[in-house]
């Protein structure tokens, strides 16, 4: 007469069920996760980049007021008062409020140092930066005299970029792709083979537009706009491809 299994052998024996059970699902799973070739085939891995061009369509730079006084609240003062001049021009050129981000402002003292004494604040310099992103090209050079002439003392860039940079990546996705067939299709025809397939592709790369623009040149006249020259913007994509080649 069988026996009878009491509550807690019960359960034990059906937990070592349940996970008998699943080891061959979890198993199967992690051998998914590698490429695997078939038995008769062989694998090649294929590294290829391209690039597509773009002449830039927006820029970036910082532009701020770098003020002196003798005592820290007028070196403040000073510099709002400008700064609020040079925030004025940059609305008057157009520049959305989104585009606008104060990066920084700034209090030191100044110091000067003698040999045989300590160093002594002589004033102090207060300073306020702002980076805007200008979305108009053939009005930068406008802006930045414009900025000038409104009292920033302090213009660094500008940076180029291009806003619809998706359309470009795929532009390079696709050309990276067709560089690494035809590598594996030369492999293939080398040794004898023919590619089957494609088993795997990872996309790597910083992502990140290379700008091979000149930069902004000196002033050419009074009445005239400082000149600006884009040049154009590469971005880049890198393929990491993996194909079965056999017979």
């Amino acid at each position: 007469m069988p026996q009878s299994l009491t509550r807690p052998a019960f359960a034990a024996a059906l937990a070592i069920a349940l996970t008998l059970g699943a080891l061959p699902a979890m198993t199967a799973h992690a051998q998914t996760s590698a490429p695997q070739a078939s038995a008769d085939g062989t694998l090649l891995s294929i590294s290829a980049e391209a690039e597509a061009r773009r002449v830039p369509d927006m820029a970036t730079l910082s532009t701020g007021v770098v003020t002196q006084a003798a005592d820290s609240n007028a070196a403040m003062r000073a510099n709002a008062e400008q700064m609020e001049r040079v925030v004025a021009a940059i609305r008057k050129a157009g520049i959305a409020e989104r585009d606008v981000q104060t990066s920084g402002v700034n209090l030191h003292p100044q110091y000067q140092h003698n040999n045989d004494r300590a160093p002594t604040i002589t004033g102090y310099q207060a300073s306020n930066t702002v980076n805007i992103t200008v979305r108009d090209i053939g009005k930068l050079g406008q802006v930045m005299d414009a900025l000038v002439a409104a009292g920033a003392n302090q213009i660094n860039g500008p940076s180029f970029d291009v806003e619809d940079k998706e359309s470009a990546y795929d532009e390079a996705r696709r050309a990276a792709v067709e560089k690494a067939q035809a590598r594996a299709g030369m492999y293939a025809k080398t040794l004898g083979l023919r590619v089957r397939r494609i088993v795997s592709i990872s996309e790597g790369g910083d992502g990140f537009p290379r700008p091979m623009p000149m930069m902004a040149m000196a002033r050419a006249g009074k009445m005239a706009d400082t000149p600006i020259a884009a040049g154009e913007s590469s971005l880049s994509v890198n393929l990491d491809i993996v194909f079965e080649l056999g017979r």
